[in-house]
Protein backbone atom coordinates (compact mmCIF):
# COMPACT_ATOMS: atom_id res chain seq x y z
CA UNK A 1 0.00 0.00 0.00
CA UNK A 2 1.18 3.36 -1.01
CA UNK A 3 1.51 6.23 1.91
CA UNK A 4 1.42 10.21 1.38
CA UNK A 5 5.49 9.23 1.04
CA UNK A 6 4.47 7.94 -2.21
CA UNK A 7 2.57 11.33 -3.58
CA UNK A 8 5.26 13.69 -5.10
CA UNK A 9 3.58 16.89 -5.66
CA UNK A 10 6.59 18.25 -6.93
CA UNK A 11 7.52 15.96 -9.67
CA UNK A 12 3.85 16.35 -10.74
CA UNK A 13 3.42 20.23 -10.82
CA UNK A 14 6.72 20.09 -12.90
CA UNK A 15 5.84 17.82 -15.85
CA UNK A 16 2.46 19.58 -15.57
CA UNK A 17 3.98 23.37 -15.94
CA UNK A 18 3.23 24.97 -18.79
CA UNK A 19 0.54 22.41 -20.23
CA UNK A 20 -2.39 22.58 -17.06
CA UNK A 21 -3.55 25.75 -16.72
CA UNK A 22 -3.22 27.55 -13.13
CA UNK A 23 -6.84 27.55 -12.52
CA UNK A 24 -7.54 31.50 -10.69
CA UNK A 25 -8.62 31.60 -7.00
CA UNK A 26 -12.23 33.06 -7.24
CA UNK A 27 -13.28 35.27 -3.78
CA UNK A 28 -16.67 36.90 -3.21
CA UNK A 29 -17.18 39.91 -1.35
CA UNK A 30 -21.07 38.09 -0.85
CA UNK A 31 -19.93 35.22 -0.31
CA UNK A 32 -17.57 36.38 2.81
CA UNK A 33 -20.46 38.78 4.21
CA UNK A 34 -22.76 35.35 4.07
CA UNK A 35 -20.55 33.13 5.78
CA UNK A 36 -18.89 35.53 7.95
CA UNK A 37 -15.78 34.31 6.62
CA UNK A 38 -13.16 34.50 4.13
CA UNK A 39 -13.50 31.98 1.24
CA UNK A 40 -11.32 31.59 -1.77
CA UNK A 41 -12.59 29.49 -4.47
CA UNK A 42 -10.18 27.05 -6.33
CA UNK A 43 -11.96 27.34 -9.82
CA UNK A 44 -10.79 24.08 -11.24
CA UNK A 45 -13.98 23.86 -13.75
CA UNK A 46 -11.90 26.47 -15.55
CA UNK A 47 -9.04 23.37 -15.81
CA UNK A 48 -8.38 21.83 -19.06
CA UNK A 49 -11.10 19.21 -20.59
CA UNK A 50 -12.72 21.22 -17.60
CA UNK A 51 -12.14 19.92 -14.61
CA UNK A 52 -9.11 18.75 -12.30
CA UNK A 53 -9.11 15.29 -13.53
CA UNK A 54 -6.89 16.22 -16.52
CA UNK A 55 -3.66 17.02 -13.90
CA UNK A 56 -4.02 13.51 -12.96
CA UNK A 57 -4.81 12.37 -16.26
CA UNK A 58 -1.56 13.88 -18.11
CA UNK A 59 1.08 13.24 -15.32
CA UNK A 60 0.20 9.79 -15.53
CA UNK A 61 0.48 9.24 -18.82
CA UNK A 62 3.29 11.52 -19.38
CA UNK A 63 4.97 9.10 -17.21
CA UNK A 64 4.31 5.72 -19.68
CA UNK A 65 7.47 4.12 -21.77
CA UNK A 66 7.03 4.63 -25.04
CA UNK A 67 5.75 0.37 -25.64
CA UNK A 68 2.44 1.39 -23.18
CA UNK A 69 2.34 4.26 -25.29
CA UNK A 70 1.66 2.48 -28.43
CA UNK A 71 -0.62 -0.25 -26.73
CA UNK A 72 -3.16 2.27 -25.37
CA UNK A 73 -4.63 3.62 -22.36
CA UNK A 74 -7.84 2.62 -20.86
CA UNK A 75 -10.33 3.67 -17.93
CA UNK A 76 -13.64 3.58 -16.52
CA UNK A 77 -15.14 7.13 -16.05
CA UNK A 78 -18.94 8.87 -16.44
CA UNK A 79 -17.11 11.87 -17.83
CA UNK A 80 -14.51 14.36 -16.53
CA UNK A 81 -11.54 11.45 -16.20
CA UNK A 82 -12.87 10.37 -19.62
CA UNK A 83 -12.18 13.71 -21.33
CA UNK A 84 -8.72 14.10 -19.17
CA UNK A 85 -7.43 11.10 -20.25
CA UNK A 86 -8.87 11.80 -23.85
CA UNK A 87 -7.00 14.80 -24.11
CA UNK A 88 -4.25 13.36 -22.36
CA UNK A 89 -3.52 10.29 -24.20
CA UNK A 90 -3.77 12.59 -27.92
CA UNK A 91 -0.96 14.98 -25.93
CA UNK A 92 1.22 11.93 -25.88
CA UNK A 93 1.01 10.74 -28.76
CA UNK A 94 -1.43 7.44 -27.50
CA UNK A 95 -5.09 6.20 -27.55
CA UNK A 96 -7.77 6.14 -25.23
CA UNK A 97 -10.35 3.75 -24.73
CA UNK A 98 -13.45 4.57 -22.18
CA UNK A 99 -15.84 2.40 -20.71
CA UNK A 100 -18.79 4.79 -19.83
CA UNK A 101 -21.52 4.33 -17.60
CA UNK A 102 -24.89 4.02 -20.18
CA UNK A 103 -26.78 7.10 -18.46
CA UNK A 104 -23.37 9.53 -18.09
CA UNK A 105 -24.66 13.03 -19.38
CA UNK A 106 -24.49 12.72 -23.51
CA UNK A 107 -22.19 16.01 -23.13
CA UNK A 108 -19.12 14.23 -21.41
CA UNK A 109 -19.50 11.14 -23.94
CA UNK A 110 -19.57 13.64 -27.04
CA UNK A 111 -16.40 15.45 -25.54
CA UNK A 112 -14.66 12.56 -24.80
CA UNK A 113 -14.70 11.32 -28.61
CA UNK A 114 -14.60 14.84 -29.64
CA UNK A 115 -10.79 14.48 -27.97
CA UNK A 116 -10.00 10.90 -30.07
CA UNK A 117 -11.48 8.01 -27.27
CA UNK A 118 -13.49 5.12 -27.92
CA UNK A 119 -16.10 4.74 -26.06
CA UNK A 120 -17.75 1.46 -24.67
CA UNK A 121 -20.90 2.04 -22.95
CA UNK A 122 -21.65 -0.08 -19.41
CA UNK A 123 -24.39 -0.39 -16.55
CA UNK A 124 -22.98 1.70 -13.73
CA UNK A 125 -25.39 -0.64 -11.35
CA UNK A 126 -25.06 -4.01 -12.54
CA UNK A 127 -21.72 -3.74 -13.91
CA UNK A 128 -18.12 -4.06 -11.98
CA UNK A 129 -16.42 -0.92 -13.58
CA UNK A 130 -12.74 -2.05 -12.01
CA UNK A 131 -13.18 -5.92 -13.35
CA UNK A 132 -14.40 -4.25 -16.79
CA UNK A 133 -11.39 -2.23 -16.83
CA UNK A 134 -8.62 -5.03 -15.84
CA UNK A 135 -10.39 -7.35 -18.76
CA UNK A 136 -9.92 -4.84 -21.35
CA UNK A 137 -6.45 -4.91 -19.98
CA UNK A 138 -5.93 -8.17 -21.01
CA UNK A 139 -7.39 -8.29 -24.08
CA UNK A 140 -5.60 -5.41 -25.50
CA UNK A 141 -2.77 -5.05 -23.89
CA UNK A 142 -3.26 -1.81 -22.25
CA UNK A 143 -2.37 0.32 -19.29
CA UNK A 144 -5.18 0.82 -17.11
CA UNK A 145 -5.09 4.74 -15.87
CA UNK A 146 -7.88 4.64 -12.49
CA UNK A 147 -9.61 7.29 -12.08
CA UNK A 148 -8.45 8.35 -8.81
CA UNK A 149 -6.90 5.17 -7.05
CA UNK A 150 -3.05 5.63 -8.64
CA UNK A 151 -0.55 7.57 -6.85
CA UNK A 152 -0.19 9.07 -10.30
CA UNK A 153 -3.28 10.38 -10.16
CA UNK A 154 -3.35 11.58 -6.58
CA UNK A 155 0.08 13.37 -7.45
CA UNK A 156 -1.13 15.39 -10.42
CA UNK A 157 -4.60 16.18 -8.45
CA UNK A 158 -2.36 17.41 -5.10
CA UNK A 159 -1.26 20.20 -7.54
CA UNK A 160 -4.48 21.75 -6.79
CA UNK A 161 -3.90 21.57 -3.64
CA UNK A 162 -0.63 23.04 -4.23
CA UNK A 163 -1.51 26.30 -5.70
CA UNK A 164 -4.79 27.22 -3.73
CA UNK A 165 -2.22 27.16 -0.61
CA UNK A 166 0.69 29.27 -2.58
CA UNK A 167 -2.37 31.83 -3.98
CA UNK A 168 -4.60 32.13 -1.10
CA UNK A 169 -2.14 31.64 1.94
CA UNK A 170 -2.57 29.91 5.11
CA UNK A 171 -6.14 28.38 5.09
CA UNK A 172 -8.01 27.41 8.38
CA UNK A 173 -10.26 24.74 6.66
CA UNK A 174 -10.81 23.05 3.16
CA UNK A 175 -13.22 21.74 1.52
CA UNK A 176 -13.32 19.17 -1.04
CA UNK A 177 -15.53 17.60 -3.07
CA UNK A 178 -15.23 14.19 -2.70
CA UNK A 179 -16.12 11.26 -5.17
CA UNK A 180 -13.44 8.02 -5.39
CA UNK A 181 -11.27 10.74 -3.11
CA UNK A 182 -7.74 11.71 -5.92
CA UNK A 183 -8.46 15.05 -5.60
CA UNK A 184 -9.13 14.79 -1.51
CA UNK A 185 -5.78 12.52 -0.92
CA UNK A 186 -3.76 15.38 -3.32
CA UNK A 187 -5.21 17.75 -1.30
CA UNK A 188 -4.18 15.96 1.88
CA UNK A 189 -1.27 15.53 0.27
CA UNK A 190 -0.13 18.98 -0.50
CA UNK A 191 -1.40 20.31 2.58
CA UNK A 192 1.44 17.85 4.08
CA UNK A 193 4.11 18.62 1.81
CA UNK A 194 3.39 22.63 2.58
CA UNK A 195 4.02 22.22 6.47
CA UNK A 196 0.21 23.57 6.66
CA UNK A 197 -2.31 23.18 9.76
CA UNK A 198 -5.12 23.51 7.55
CA UNK A 199 -8.36 21.03 8.36
CA UNK A 200 -9.80 18.89 5.84
CA UNK A 201 -13.25 18.03 5.58
CA UNK A 202 -14.92 16.09 2.65
CA UNK A 203 -18.21 16.49 1.05
CA UNK A 204 -20.31 14.10 -0.91
CA UNK A 205 -23.79 13.53 -2.07
CA UNK A 206 -26.02 11.99 0.64
CA UNK A 207 -27.49 9.79 -2.21
CA UNK A 208 -23.62 8.55 -2.18
CA UNK A 209 -22.81 8.54 1.39
CA UNK A 210 -19.66 6.11 1.49
CA UNK A 211 -17.20 8.00 2.46
CA UNK A 212 -18.76 9.61 5.47
CA UNK A 213 -19.72 5.77 6.40
CA UNK A 214 -16.26 4.64 5.72
CA UNK A 215 -15.13 7.62 7.82
CA UNK A 216 -16.91 7.28 10.90
CA UNK A 217 -17.00 3.27 10.43
CA UNK A 218 -12.77 3.43 10.29
CA UNK A 219 -12.86 1.19 7.30
CA UNK A 220 -14.16 0.98 3.66
CA UNK A 221 -18.01 0.90 3.90
CA UNK A 222 -19.62 -0.58 0.43
CA UNK A 223 -23.46 1.32 0.08
CA UNK A 224 -25.43 0.74 -2.75
CA UNK A 225 -25.78 3.46 -5.60
CA UNK A 226 -28.68 5.55 -6.27
CA UNK A 227 -29.35 8.16 -8.31
CA UNK A 228 -28.21 11.82 -7.80
CA UNK A 229 -27.38 14.66 -10.44
CA UNK A 230 -23.47 14.74 -8.66
CA UNK A 231 -23.01 11.90 -11.30
CA UNK A 232 -19.31 12.25 -10.95
CA UNK A 233 -19.22 11.47 -7.58
CA UNK A 234 -21.80 8.18 -7.48
CA UNK A 235 -19.76 6.02 -6.52
CA UNK A 236 -20.31 2.72 -3.74
CA UNK A 237 -17.11 3.09 -1.86
CA UNK A 238 -14.10 5.20 -1.41
CA UNK A 239 -10.99 4.52 -3.31
CA UNK A 240 -8.51 1.96 -1.25
CA UNK A 241 -5.67 3.69 -2.02
CA UNK A 242 -7.29 7.29 -1.35
CA UNK A 243 -9.11 6.26 1.80
CA UNK A 244 -6.23 4.79 3.27
CA UNK A 245 -4.08 8.27 2.27
CA UNK A 246 -6.78 10.59 3.47
CA UNK A 247 -8.49 8.84 6.40
CA UNK A 248 -6.33 10.14 9.19
CA UNK A 249 -6.28 13.75 8.00
CA UNK A 250 -9.73 14.36 7.79
CA UNK A 251 -11.56 16.31 10.16
CA UNK A 252 -14.99 15.21 8.98
CA UNK A 253 -17.11 14.09 6.20
CA UNK A 254 -20.33 15.89 5.21
CA UNK A 255 -23.13 15.39 3.02
CA UNK A 256 -25.58 17.56 0.80
CA UNK A 257 -28.48 16.94 -0.67
CA UNK A 258 -29.41 17.84 -4.91
CA UNK A 259 -31.39 20.75 -3.78
CA UNK A 260 -28.67 22.08 -1.83
CA UNK A 261 -26.37 21.35 -4.70
CA UNK A 262 -28.24 23.42 -6.94
CA UNK A 263 -28.50 26.10 -4.90
CA UNK A 264 -24.98 26.11 -4.64
CA UNK A 265 -24.94 26.23 -9.00
CA UNK A 266 -27.46 28.78 -8.55
CA UNK A 267 -25.57 31.29 -6.35
CA UNK A 268 -22.25 30.58 -8.58
CA UNK A 269 -24.06 31.40 -11.61
CA UNK A 270 -25.99 34.42 -10.92
CA UNK A 271 -24.06 36.02 -8.35
CA UNK A 272 -19.77 35.41 -9.62
CA UNK A 273 -20.88 34.31 -13.50
CA UNK A 274 -19.25 31.00 -12.76
CA UNK A 275 -20.94 27.38 -14.52
CA UNK A 276 -20.16 24.93 -12.36
CA UNK A 277 -21.35 21.16 -13.07
CA UNK A 278 -23.30 19.56 -9.84
CA UNK A 279 -20.19 17.26 -9.12
CA UNK A 280 -18.43 20.36 -8.99
CA UNK A 281 -20.62 22.65 -6.42
CA UNK A 282 -21.02 20.05 -3.25
CA UNK A 283 -18.52 21.73 -1.69
CA UNK A 284 -19.50 25.23 -1.67
CA UNK A 285 -22.81 23.49 -1.28
CA UNK A 286 -22.06 22.32 2.15
CA UNK A 287 -20.66 26.11 3.04
CA UNK A 288 -24.27 27.38 2.32
CA UNK A 289 -26.22 24.76 3.43
CA UNK A 290 -24.42 25.93 7.28
CA UNK A 291 -23.00 22.31 7.48
CA UNK A 292 -19.99 23.87 8.98
CA UNK A 293 -19.66 27.09 11.07
CA UNK A 294 -16.50 29.20 9.27
CA UNK A 295 -17.27 32.52 10.96
CA UNK A 296 -14.03 34.46 11.31
CA UNK A 297 -11.94 31.65 9.46
CA UNK A 298 -9.92 31.59 6.35
CA UNK A 299 -11.77 28.90 3.96
CA UNK A 300 -10.98 26.85 1.12
CA UNK A 301 -12.86 25.48 -1.23
CA UNK A 302 -12.81 23.23 -4.48
CA UNK A 303 -14.63 24.12 -7.52
CA UNK A 304 -13.74 20.49 -8.94
CA UNK A 305 -15.35 20.56 -12.57
CA UNK A 306 -17.62 22.43 -14.88
CA UNK A 307 -18.68 20.32 -17.88
CA UNK A 308 -22.37 20.19 -17.69
CA UNK A 309 -24.32 20.61 -20.92
CA UNK A 310 -26.41 24.22 -21.85
CA UNK A 311 -29.76 22.36 -21.79
CA UNK A 312 -29.15 20.08 -18.21
CA UNK A 313 -27.96 23.67 -16.82
CA UNK A 314 -31.32 25.40 -17.72
CA UNK A 315 -33.09 22.51 -16.52
CA UNK A 316 -31.25 22.62 -13.19
CA UNK A 317 -31.45 26.18 -12.44
CA UNK A 318 -35.11 26.73 -13.69
CA UNK A 319 -36.87 24.07 -11.47
CA UNK A 320 -38.91 26.00 -9.09
CA UNK A 321 -37.32 26.87 -5.59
Amino acid sequence: MSSLEDIDVEAAAQRLDGVAHRTPVLTSRTLDELLGARVFLKAEHLQRAGAFKFRGAFNCVSTLCRERLERGVVTASSGNHAQALALAARLCSTRATILMPADAPASKRAAAIAYGADVIEFDRYGADREALMAEHAREHGSTVVHPYDDPAIVSGAATAGLELLQDAGELDVLLVCTGGGGLLAGCCAAIRAAGAHTRVIAVEPRASDDWQRSWHAGQRVRVEVTATIADGLQLPTPGKLNFALARGLLDDVLTVTDDEIVEAMRFLFERMKQVVEPSGAVALAALLARRLDVRGLRVGDTLSGGNIAAERLTRLLGAPR
